[in-house]
């Protein structure tokens, strides 16, 4: 688009409202302040709007829009919250049954919707990238014109820009020497720490010029805050898995690809001791069950040997051993393993023996692994016994059939099929004995069983629950978060000030504008006033407001 040339010879950019080099206001606007937001310069998003990326820039580059991104984004984090997120329900549970079990109907929805991984949601990260490419546009479109107005301005000013500052005033005294006037004046402002400088005998005092970066500084640290929480959606940048690892079992890391396992060699729980513990007798007395002082896994990090298969249990070597607590993690190569949650006496594997007319038939007894169960066992004197259905966690469905939770053996049921010796399991055409059972429960599911299978022994099995982590990302969000706070102390704590001090026909013009803090302003001219005589400004959004007229201008910070 053309340019706009002003009567000051300078070619400003189309969209611009004040003179980049002497300040003159090019168009006429209602109110008597000049517009001060980022010095009237032109935007991008109030200048071009003919072609796509117009558009779309300048739709990005709205604070309105900004604003309701953020609410948008609010208000989806919040429904992450109505129920537990997928990481957090127990790690052996099918999502889709427990939100049902725990939640009803409305917890059915939540996980059809998806909101039960919410934040890994693509539609999610969506929004947290419009918010992203929001910051950046904004941010680029004020601050490239306010970095340009504010490197380029001079210290002579056009006369209309001076009075259209919110602080003006002319000297009613004429000086015969107003320059000597000024350079009083400098020297004062120069002891309230304002960078002076000298054109032609004119004055032009600034200070704190670097406070009007803050918000953009901010922004910068959102933004590289963002860059950190989308990062977490990579596997390399962040892992956050559980693992449950049985007391003498060896499990893999999860999130490591099969790189690391983990060995339990012994949990251990302390409780609190009553008696021993004085100093929390009250406390204890009033709890029913047993207070938990501590608990920690004893483990062995290991990985496989150099040269074996990543994922394969056999040929694994030590790594390092490690107690590990509450907040004493077991950390080595970026990862730590938390100590997060136990479980005591699981079953781990249930002993059966045959019988026949109450008595025991010498050799038959067998163990199965209620974990990872083997579904034939041949015995003695050729008895065989098959497992035709495993239900680790049993319970009935709403058809009334039976099914299992999870694959945790919290209350494991078992339908086995015995043959005799005279019949073969092998025959398609032979049918045994078939019994149902579990803890207390021993039923038979075929008429007249001549064989019976009992119970014997039980062993039980301490579990540790661990959460594996790695956090890649926190440089990104501490950087992030740093530089934000910068960014809010800059704009906060101080504040962009100019003084503009001119001479005409022996009389002296003073302007002053502040992007906020009017009153600091006003303190620095009281002072300039009574150390160099300079003239104390009007504020002329003030005289407006006494007279009706409108200071939406001048007033606005900036």
């Amino acid at each position: 688009m053309e340019k706009v040339k002003c009567e000051c010879g300078h070619e400003n950019p189309y969209g611009t409202y004040l003179c980049e080099s002497c300040g003159k206001p090019l168009k006429e606007e209602e109110g008597k302040l000049a517009n001060m937001r980022y010095e009237g310069t032109a935007r991008r998003s109030q200048t071009y709007r003919k072609n796509v990326v117009d558009k779309i820039w300048n739709f990005f580059s709205s604070v309105k829009v900004g604003i309701w991104i953020i609410i948008i984004l609010l208000i989806a984090s919040s429904l992450g919250t109505v129920f537990p997120q997928e990481m957090y329900i127990p790690p052996d549970a099918d999502p889709s049954v427990y939100y049902y079990q725990e939640y009803g109907t409305l917890g059915q929805l939540y996980y059809q919707l998806g909101f039960h991984n919410l934040y890994g949601s693509w539609w999610y990260i969506l929004i947290l990238a419009a918010l992203g490419i929001s910051l950046v546009i904004a941010s680029l479109d004020r601050v490239v014109p306010l970095y340009r107005a504010l490197r380029k301005q001079r210290v002579t000013r056009h006369s209309k820009f001076l009075e259209r500052q919110r602080l003006y005033a002319v000297s009613e005294e004429t000086y015969a020497d107003p320059v000597q006037k000024l350079d009083e004046a400098a020297e004062a402002l120069k002891k309230k720490r304002y960078n002076v400088r000298r054109e032609n005998g004119h004055l032009l005092a600034e200070k704190n010029r670097f406070a009007r970066w803050g918000p953009y500084v901010n922004h910068v640290g959102l933004i590289i805050f963002l860059i950190g929480g989308m990062l977490r959606f990579f596997p390399e940048m962040y892992v956050d898995e559980s693992v449950w690892v049985r007391e003498g079992e060896t499990e893999i890391v999860q999130g490591t690809d099969g790189e690391y396992y983990i060995h339990n060699n012994e949990f251990i729980v302390e409780y609190y001791d009553d008696e021993r513990d004085d100093q929390f007798q009250e406390a204890l007395e009033n709890q029913q069950d047993p207070v938990v002082e501590t608990y920690e896994t004893q483990a062995t990090l290991l990985k496989p040997e150099a040269g074996g298969t990543i994922g394969s249990e056999t040929d694994l070597e030590k790594i390092k051993d490690h107690d590990i607590r509450v907040n004493d993690p077991l950390t080595y190569d970026g990862y730590s393993l938390y100590q997060v949650d136990y479980k005591l006496n699981e079953f781990s594997q249930f002993t059966f023996a045959l019988e026949l007319d109450d008595e025991e038939i010498a050799g038959t007894e067998f163990t199965v692994d209620l974990n990872d169960p083997a579904m034939s066992y041949d015995l003695a004197d050729g008895y065989t016994v098959e497992i035709m259905e495993y239900f680790p966690n049993f319970e009935m469905d709403e058809n009334n059939e039976p099914t299992t939770i999870n694959r945790v053996p919290d209350n494991p049921r078992i339908i086995f099929e015995v043959f005799p010796p005279d019949l073969d399991p092998d025959d398609p055409d032979t049918t045994g004995e078939i019994s149902f059972l579990g803890v207390q429960l021993n039923e038979a599911l075929t008429e007249d069983n001549e064989y019976a299978i009992r119970l014997t022994d039980a062993d039980l099995v301490d579990v540790t629950g661990l959460t594996v982590r790695r956090d890649r990302t926190l440089p990104f969000l501490i950087a992030g978060g740093a530089i934000f706070m910068i960014g809010l102390i800059q704009g906060s704590y101080w504040h962009h000030r100019r003084i503009w001090a001119q001479h005409s026909n022996g009389k002296i013009i003073v302007a002053g504008h502040a992007n906020k803090n009017w009153y600091a302003l006003k303190k620095d001219f009281q002072y300039a006033h009574e150390q160099a005589g300079l003239p104390y400004p009007d504020d002329q959004a003030e005289l407006n407001e006494e007279e009706g007229g409108s200071s939406e201008n001048g007033s606005t910070k900036q």
